[in-house]
């Protein structure tokens, strides 16, 4: 809680306990006045009298309404305040599950592909993803490598050597996960004209799994932009 809305309370507090003791004590100077002064008031000291409590009421009964509105006010605008925390929390959750900041798990498929020598390029893992990505795919890894919008897939060394992000990667087995639905990426990849045709021409084998628990780690590099900038 803020430290202003601690001294709002608190202040509210005061406010509502002095009111209670106004009100008592008008009350009471008028059951006194009653009990001492009556029997020698007048009809026009009395009509006065009269006229001041209930002027004296009214001011209060009139503090005593702000002091109520008062606190719906706050309580209302505290239950706004925890509305808009609870979207907007929601909503830093879904950017972070679109920007691949988050590990996630969903069904969705896991392609193996297996070589006798290094014949998968980076072309064939691009095309794969690509494929994928128009199936439907929400997010993508290969060797638990999470594929974001600004990760580049290169080879290096003579195709010997491929580069992921930030990770150098030297392996005849590659293991790519895709979530999203698991027949529309299954068809993308094993269906007529699928790419799985493509590698197993070129002798890699292509091991297609549809699960209903596809587990993918988030990704662990930073997002810089050298020449994005707010339009103004």
């Amino acid at each position: 809680m803020s430290k202003d809305k601690k001294i709002m309370i608190v202040t509210i507090s005061i406010i509502c306990f002095l009111l209670t003791m106004i009100i008592f004590m008008q009350f009471k100077v008028v059951n006194e006045r009653e009990e001492t002064n009556i029997d020698t008031l007048n009809e026009a000291e009395l009509r006065e009298a009269l006229l001041n409590w209930k002027t004296k009421y009214e001011e209060t009964k009139q503090k005593y309404e702000e002091v109520v509105n008062s606190i719906k006010t706050y309580k209302e605008e505290k239950n706004s305040d925890k509305k808009t925390k609870e979207t907007l929390e929601a909503e830093l959750e879904n950017l972070e599950m679109a920007l691949g900041k988050t590990d996630v798990e969903g069904e969705g498929i896991i392609i193996t592909l297996t070589e006798n020598e290094p014949i998968v390029e980076a072309i064939d893992l691009i095309c794969i993803v690509n494929y994928l990505k128009d199936a439907g795919a929400e997010a993508i890894s290969i060797n638990d490598e999470r594929v974001v919008n600004s990760t580049d897939i290169v080879d290096l060394n003579d195709e010997l050597v491929k580069k992921i992000n930030s990770r150098f990667l030297r392996d005849k087995e590659y293991t790519i996960k895709a979530i999203g639905n698991k027949a529309y990426l299954e068809s993308c990849i094993s269906g007529k004209g699928g790419y799985q045709s493509i590698l197993t021409a070129y002798g890699v084998n292509v091991d297609v799994q549809k699960s209903n628990k596809v587990t993918i780690q988030k990704y662990n590099g930073n997002f810089e932009t050298k020449y994005l900038k707010e339009e103004e």
